[in-house]
């Protein structure tokens, strides 16, 4: 028997989208404050997990068609590139360097080499919770 969740999927829809805009804010607080990559992907494994709760797998994969390990992969790629990256600069392997720039709407911003580190590593977490999880699922 196929139970009606319909009040469940409403709030979840709403709840799901405070949770990414948590994320986010925790993301790019994170090289300034306590926050960034790790917890930030914490966040947003989180509020996968909780669409895959509310509403049934193949569902939520057809809405988000990405394979986890995948992610998990290019976010490894892109943490430690960007260590080597430093490396062509003659800096010592993950120096980070930052600079300020004048952006539209944003006004003077700063930009740093660690916000793409840090992105890389909630790439990985959200790879590697979310496969977890869904492996956890199919063996059940």
């Amino acid at each position: 028997m196929k139970t009606n969740n319909v009040i469940l999927r409403a709030v979840v829809k709403l709840v799901v989208f405070i949770i990414l805009t948590l994320a986010v804010y925790l993301f790019l607080s994170g090289h300034h404050s306590p926050g960034g990559g790790f917890i930030g992907g914490l966040v947003v494994a989180a509020a996968l997990v909780l669409l895959f709760v509310s509403f049934d797998i193949e569902t939520v994969r057809g809405a988000i068609p990405f394979d986890f390990k995948k992610v998990a992969a290019l976010g490894a790629f892109i943490s430690v590139t960007t260590g080597f990256g430093s490396l062509l600069f003659g800096e010592p392997f993950l120096s980070q360097t930052f600079a300020y720039f004048d952006l539209p709407f944003f006004g003077e911003t700063e930009l740093t080499t660690v916000t793409i580190f840090e992105a890389g590593v909630a790439l990985v977490v959200v790879g590697v919770v979310v496969t977890i999880i869904l492996s956890i699922v199919e063996d059940v």
